[in-house]
């Protein structure tokens, strides 16, 4: 099976070719110094669901993921808070990991810190020195982009467009301003810092996601990840120092971009009070209704996060909920039809045809979809074809990191859901829907079957019920 995926360079489909020793996937991670926001989630939880179909394909992948624990950001919080940088990366660090495991992200096979690659990156700068890409200021060492003719390729950017309103460094020792820092010689006490050939000071941005990827996966390697927002200047600057040090190219085979985050339109921002993190988001809401949020979404199309996709998500959630508990009611006896064999084998082909069309989980949605109204279409069903539905629907959904949990129906629940069956029979569908109201704010849903009781789930996707 060929697996498709759009690359952000070339802007064209590849195919993924998988090496003996299997794929190497890097993807750009966070700067701790604050919880673990939305737009984070959407990258982590899209790579999350890749890797784990990947790999129920048996395909062998490495993950790593860099972590920013040195960055002006730490270190002013650090200021402000009356801590070192050391202290606010790590609690930081601490949550972002507690996070990453409540919803459920658990594909990422090493993570690395930038205060831990110091050696690496040293000499990364030493050799870009020595190859004439990067040069000393009283300030810091810098990487002269002018020497690396490709640089805005990956966003297609026009450099000479950019210049008059781009964002420099601020060194007057600069040759342009659009050269980075690779290392930032120490100002005051107040900043961490390291011994280098070029005084004490720290890493720029950029060069702890090369020096990170050489120490682990080498500097040409697969699959490259992040958001949108990381092309430029980030993975620009990337490309350049990679290429740069070891003369070859391309840096990476497939580049992969998650799109933009907006909420209600906007540019998250806690200026405008629209910065969701995810420790606020699961307090109201089930980690599996983040995680659907993301699956209901291609990972390059951008997502404008409003409010009532959150009611959706839980109705599609409990809509999968009642039929896998509708599944395990069915008692009756008799073989597995060629009708629900050829749905079941046709499901699973629709899977594997939509991710490997780069990674479609919408349709994938629709697959899972399709397969429950073709289910719900036939006459009847017996135990044999129930459990074979189930099993096919639960392993399907498993992959992609979704379980439910069906715990029994508490008995004075049962004792209401009785007394509203005794209204339906007399068809006094008045107060029957009361009761279903009553059922829904406290958190039951029910449905109706056409032969036998209701079934009854409780939404557990929704934290606080009226």
């Amino acid at each position: 099976m060929a697996i498709k995926i759009f690359d952000s360079l070339s802007q064209s489909e590849k195919i993924l070719k998988i090496p003996k020793e299997g794929i190497k996937l890097y993807v750009c991670g966070p700067t701790v110094y604050d919880d673990m926001h939305l737009g984070h989630a959407r990258t982590y939880l899209a790579f999350d669901i890749i890797v784990r179909f990947l790999r129920c394909l048996e395909i062998k992948i490495f993950y790593l993921q860099n972590i920013t624990d040195v960055d002006d950001k730490i270190i002013d919080r650090a200021i402000k808070n009356k801590k070192t940088f050391k202290e606010v990366s790590e609690i930081f660090f601490k949550k972002y990991m507690d996070t990453s495991k409540k919803i459920g992200i658990i594909s990422v096979d090493k993570y690395d810190k930038a205060s831990s690659s110091i050696k690496e990156i040293k000499s990364q700068i030493e050799r870009l020195l020595k190859k004439g890409y990067a040069y000393e200021t009283k300030n810091g060492v810098y990487f002269d982009v002018s020497k690396f003719k490709s640089y805005g390729e990956l966003s297609n950017q026009n450099l000479e467009d950019l210049r008059s309103g781009y964002r420099v460094e601020p060194d007057p020792e600069k040759k342009s301003v659009f050269d980075f820092a690779l290392w930032k010689k120490k100002k005051s006490d107040k900043e961490p810092s390291w011994p280098s050939p070029w005084g004490d000071g720290r890493p720029g941005w950029h060069i702890e996601d090369t020096a990170i990827a050489e120490k682990w996966i080498g500097l040409n390697y697969d699959i490259h990840g992040g958001g949108a927002d990381l092309k430029f200047p980030h993975h620009e600057a990337e490309i350049a120092q990679a290429e740069s040090l070891s003369g070859k190219k391309p840096f990476v085979k497939i580049w992969m971009h998650t799109g933009f985050l907006l909420v209600e339109g906007v540019k998250m921002s806690k200026s405008l009070h629209n910065f969701i993190t995810v420790p606020d988001f699961l307090k109201n809401y089930h980690p599996n209704v983040l995680r659907w949020l993301v699956f209901s979404r291609h990972y390059r199309s951008p997502f404008d996060y409003k409010e009532e996709l959150i009611s959706q998500a839980i109705n599609s959630l409990l809509s999968l909920k009642l039929f896998l508990a509708n599944l395990k009611n069915i008692k009756n006896g008799g073989p597995l039809s060629k009708k629900v064999s050829s749905l079941l084998n046709a499901f699973e082909k629709d899977i594997q045809k939509a991710m490997s069309a780069d990674f479609n989980t919408p349709e994938v949605i629709s697959s899972i979809f399709n397969l429950m109204n073709s289910v719900n279409s036939l006459k009847s069903l017996n135990k044999k074809e129930a459990s074979s539905v189930e099993d096919s629907l639960t392993k399907i959904l498993s992959v992609f990191g979704f379980q439910f949990s069906f715990k029994p129906i508490p008995k004075n629940i049962k004792e209401i859901v009785e007394k509203r069956e005794v209204f339906r029979t007399v068809r006094n569908f008045s107060e029957a829907d009361k009761i279903r109201e009553k059922l829904e704010k406290i958190g039951y849903k029910i449905n109706d079957n056409p032969s036998g009781p209701p079934t009854v789930v409780f939404n557990d996707f929704k934290l606080n019920h009226v």
